[in-house]
């Protein structure tokens, strides 16, 4: 074995001359040549290479069948360099249009493609611990027995690693070599590789120049291993897949006249059949392209030139590196291969065989796939795109939050000037301002009342009395639609500016029309806090003011609706003139029960006098101030009081204010301009998808419960809640339209996507990918990003593309979701336009991952490990009550605590190591390391050097004979991370160890399995009981 393969190379001394066969430092401005610009945010993209394999964006002919390939392998020059510091200077680029008449790429869409990229070669840089990296041409030989490389000044035999010799193939920085090296973080994870060879487990670290050439070498490599015994006929291979079977029984049935050749227009219909996302013009430029590397001409397309336009076309090379990877190298899925992917990456829990062979007879497309039982690419692709693979958790499309707390414990949805669909000035009312809001599932709409002609009240718009909207037949709507899509109780904010007389009409109509859905009963003084949402289901609830209860009067004087009274002030020049008084009957203030609306003076005086059925509204910008200032007390106040935020008086044009600003404090009622879409609307529809979209968000518990403290201006860790971090890989986007009004660059698009975090400040942020150009149905991002979440109940996410464009980036579409909602593994993200309608089949491709913080490393950049050391631990705190008997009390749960908390991050550290040796990140699962450790662990005749057993109820691997001492180090570290910690952290250890036996099961590592059958027998055991000892259970 060349010495120059492994990852062991000695390192030259610091001081020493560059040795032979080392290349001189790059210059700097070499090291930043070619790089794309960043965004204007200065938002950092590591790795941002051009996607593979990328064609020049001006002018080009028509390439010959691998001409792609074999341009993007020779794109950079042949030469060599140390590069000790990368460069991230921008480099501007000139927009330009496409004007060329062929396609001038070629897609990988099998097994022979990959070989034939390794074999015309390409650069990649070498890693070596040393912290040095070089560049090196990489190529496998014709006869596919050995990788190679240059320049070396070492014999060429020397400077090669034999497919025989290697392990497995890791993707990713998960190798010593990748976590020591000083430059590692300026390499990006998707695009970084290690080839593992040798006994001794010796390592081969490269960086590809995007993350498209890494998946290639991945991709190629394993297929080689797997198939290292067998003969290889890649071009047989490649006829003989199910895909290219079934492609010619559809062929076959379309060739009515049995000719094998097929007129081009059917073939284009045929094609668009199959995938309706395709374009006709781009089908028959692939059609021309084809039959030109042929040196044909012709409107006839043959069996083979159908099949293989089909194979480029509909292909998604991210999609089919992702089927390689879980199929063990295969080109289709078994149900085995399914039920494995459905578990350890997509999070699916109690998946059978029977359930995978059902997903397989759904989504397969050919017959044949269909009765063996097998999932090829198209059907895989299917699958991928199908609802079930949507990136939101279908649980929370149902009700699943308790509603049975106070209704001061819920955000609700909430509307502000329902009546309009046009600004706010000049906007006339309108009808369907309630029929959209309330099909929204909004629960708190507004009714600002005049009165009106013919004794007849209105509802119009105070700035514009053109178009005033009958009362009676707003109501109407209002009873029909109340619980049309909630059952929740609706909440009526009257803004009264009728006489008593019409007064007495509103009060008339809302009797008849709503009858025994108003709830009308008298609040019980005993009661502490308002009635739940499930008490209050279909009853409809007014908002507004109420004559005082201890006069018994039949009208009187009350002051003017909070907002209308702010807006007289600003218009008036006496700022603080007294507020407006109007004159209120009996009959309308007997409607208002839960909701009487009240001035807000301080918080100490609301404390002590406000009652818990009494509501305060605050504008905009006092909200603010007060969330500035007080910021505890707001949330403490919210605990119990109903609090409405409503939009600047100053907001002309009815645009939004940011309702997560409010939902921090606890406000519940943040009422929203519906007619006015952007980012604001777009935070607030995201929001209450959630609980089933019934309008009704449970709050956190730090913002409910009565001991709870919690400041919207917590910088960093939040009292009693553990943080987590989210895990984004970008993957790839589909079908992207061209941004409305976007004329001036043609079809094209230079697509890239900024990710969002909305919740409390110290969450939130924002990152973006790379810009692909000119690339509009399928962009490759491939690339991953890490957010720290300190109040993952309060965090949202959100998906925006954009055009990147110098004059302005487009707006293309997005997706906004709460973090609750979000389903793990890989996810079809459907977007929405901006006015938030879904878009069809336009999506972004993602992988998503939620860990602990230590399992997950930090959002900030990390050097060696994820692990935290005891220094650089937070404990949880105690605040003391300042009553000395409570807090000498709770003063002995100090040490216990921080027992704990050393306990949790050692048992965590501990996993972390045993992901780091199996070669995994931290974001994969117990079960995928023990399916990656397997390979290592069955010898060659499938017999096991280890074995599951359990001892004292917890499963622990048995060696069996003698083991290398890199696999002694791997068990090790379990043993310490299961053995001794993971009986202690007995909820997370539970679910740890319930994936190793199913791990261990299903690759015959079980002492209790005695072969294949028994094995697969055993693949949906149920999770490990625990004792049923008080000790146990009482253990952390």
């Amino acid at each position: 074995m060349a010495e120059a393969a492994g990852g062991r190379e000695q390192p030259a001394p610091p001081d020493a001359a560059p040795r032979a066969d080392e290349e001189p430092e790059a210059a700097p401005h070499e090291a930043a040549a070619g790089r794309r610009r960043e965004r204007r945010s200065a938002v950092p993209a590591v790795g941002a290479a051009e996607r593979f394999p990328g064609g020049s964006p001006g002018p080009a002919a028509a390439p010959e069948p691998d001409a792609g390939l074999l341009e993007a392998a020779r794109a950079a020059p042949r030469r060599s360099s140390i590069i000790k510091d990368p460069s991230n200077q921008k480099c501007g680029r000139k927009k330009t249009v496409s004007f060329s008449s062929m396609p001038s790429e070629k897609k990988i869409s099998s097994a022979s493609d990959c070989i034939s990229f390794m074999q015309a070669g390409c650069e990649l840089k070498k890693v070596r611990p040393n912290s040095r990296i070089y560049n090196r041409f990489f190529t496998l030989d014709p006869d596919l027995q050995a990788l190679r490389w240059e320049p070396s000044k070492k014999d060429l035999e020397k400077a090669k690693l034999d497919i025989s010799a290697i392990k497995e193939i890791r993707l990713g920085k998960n190798t010593e070599t990748f976590r020591n090296n000083g430059l590692a973080d300026q390499i990006s994870e998707d695009c970084a590789l290690s080839v593992i060879h040798g006994e001794n487990y010796e390592s081969l670290d490269l960086v590809a120049n995007s993350a498209d050439v890494a998946n290639i070498w991945v991709s190629g490599l394993r297929y080689l291993v797997s198939r290292s015994k067998q003969p290889l006929d890649l071009m047989e291979s490649s006829h003989n897949t199910p895909r290219f079977a079934w492609l010619k029984t559809v062929f076959e049935a379309a060739d009515v006249d049995g000719n094998g050749i097929m007129l081009e227009d059917t073939s284009v219909e045929l094609i668009k059949k199959l995938n309706p996302t395709l374009k006709e013009s781009k089908i028959r430029l692939k059609f021309k392209e084809i039959q030109k590397s042929k040196e044909k001409l012709t409107t006839r397309v043959t069996k083979e030139e159908f099949c293989e336009a089909f194979s480029e076309l509909c292909t998604r090379p991210e999609v089919y590196f992702l089927l390689v990877q879980i199929s063990k190298n295969k080109e289709y899925l078994d149900a085995n291969d399914l039920m494995l992917f459905l578990e350890a990456e997509q999070g699916v829990t109690h998946i059978t065989e029977e359930m995978c062979l059902d997903i397989i007879r759904r989504y397969e497309l050919s017959q044949e796939g269909r009765l063996k039982g097998f999932l090829a690419i198209d059907g895989f692709t299917q699958y991928l795109l199908s609802p079930e693979c949507d990136i939101f958790d279908p649980e929370h499309k149902k009700v699943v939050q308790d509603m049975t707390q106070p209704l001061s414990h819920y955000y609700i949805n909430s509307s502000h000037n329902t009546y309009l669909i046009e600004d706010q000035l000049r906007g006339p009312a309108d009808i369907n301002g309630y029929v959209r809001a309330l099909k929204m599932s909004c629960r708190s709409i507004e009714l600002d009342i005049c009165d009106g002609p013919d004794n007849e009240p209105v509802i119009c718009n105070r700035n514009n009395m053109t178009s005033p909207l009958s009362f009676r037949s707003v109501i109407e709507v209002i009873n029909k639609l109340a619980f049309f899509a909630s059952d929740y109780p609706l909440i009526l904010c009257l803004g009264n500016h009728c006489s008593v007389q019409q007064q007495k009409l509103v009060v008339q109509h809302m009797k008849r029309i709503f009858g025994n859905k108003l709830y009308t009963e008298t609040p019980l003084s005993s009661e502490a806090y308002l009635p739940s949402p499930e008490k209050l289901k279909m009853k409809i609830i007014v908002k507004g003011k109420k004559l005082p209860c201890d006069q018994d009067i039949l009208e009187g004087e009350v002051t003017d609706e909070d907002e209308e009274a702010e807006i007289s002030r600003r218009l008036s020049e006496d700022f603080s003139r007294e507020p407006k008084l109007i004159w209120l009957c009996k009959e309308l203030s007997d409607l208002v029960s839960l909701c009487k609306s009240v001035q807000y003076k301080d918080f100490e005086t609301s404390m002590k006098a406000q009652n818990y059925w009494e509501i305060c509204s605050f504008s905009e910008a006092e909200a603010s101030r007060i969330a500035n200032e007080y910021p505890e007390d707001f949330v403490n106040y919210n605990k119990k009081f109903l609090s409405r935020v409503y939009p600047s008086a100053m907001r002309i044009d009815s645009s939004n204010l940011n309702p997560q600003d409010f939902w921090n404090c606890g406000c519940q009622i943040v009422a929203m301009n519906y007619q006015t879409p952007g980012p604001m609307m777009d935070l607030h529809t995201g929001w209450f998808l959630q609980n089933g979209g019934c309008g009704y968000v449970l709050r956190p518990s730090v913002m409910r419960d009565e001991v709870s403290y919690f400041s919207a201006n917590t910088k960093g860790i939040v009292p009693g809640v553990s943080p987590q971090v989210l895990h984004v890989k970008i993957i790839s986007g589909q079908n992207f339209p061209k941004p409305k009004g976007a004329c001036a660059k043609g079809d094209v698009i230079d697509p890239y996507v900024c990710i969002e975090i909305h919740g409390i400040p110290a969450d939130c942020t924002e990152q973006r990918t790379k810009t692909v150009q000119q690339n509009s149905d399928n962009p490759i991002f491939d690339e991953s990003f890490e957010f720290q979440i300190n109040l993952p109940e309060l965090a949202m996410i959100r998906f925006v593309v954009l055009d990147d464009d110098y004059i302005g980036d487009e707006f293309i579409g997005q997706y906004t979701i709460p973090l609750e909602c979000l389903q793990p593994g890989y996810r079809h993200i459907p977007l929405r336009s901006f006015v938030g309608d879904i878009m069809e089949h336009v999506t972004l491709f993602v992988h998503i991952a939620i860990t602990n913080r230590s399992g997950g490393g930090k959002a900030q950049k990390r050097s060696l490990s994820v692990r935290i050391g005891k220094k650089a631990r937070e404990y949880t705190m105690l605040r003391n009550t300042g009553l000395k008997t409570i807090d000498d009390i709770f003063k002995l749960a100090v040490h216990p605590l921080r027992e704990a908390t050393d306990m949790r991050e050692n048992m965590q550290n501990a996993m972390v190591s045993v992901k780091e040796l199996c070669g995994l990140p931290p974001i994969a699962s117990l079960k995928q390391c023990i399916l990656t450790l397997s390979s290592r662990l069955v010898s060659s005749e499938n017999t096991p050097s280890v074995t599951l057993c359990m001892k004292d109820a917890f499963p622990y691997l048995e060696p069996l004979g003698t083991m290398p001492d890199v696999q002694k180090k791997v068990l090790a570290a379990y043993d310490l991370g299961q053995g001794d910690l993971l009986k202690n952290a007995k909820n997370e250890a539970l679910e740890n160890m319930k994936q190793i036996q199913l791990a261990c099961l299903s690759c015959g590592l079980s002492k209790t399995g005695s072969g294949h059958a028994d094995a697969k027998s055993k693949r949906c055991l149920e999770a490990i009981q625990e004792k049923d000892t008080g000790d146990e259970n009482g253990r952390l």
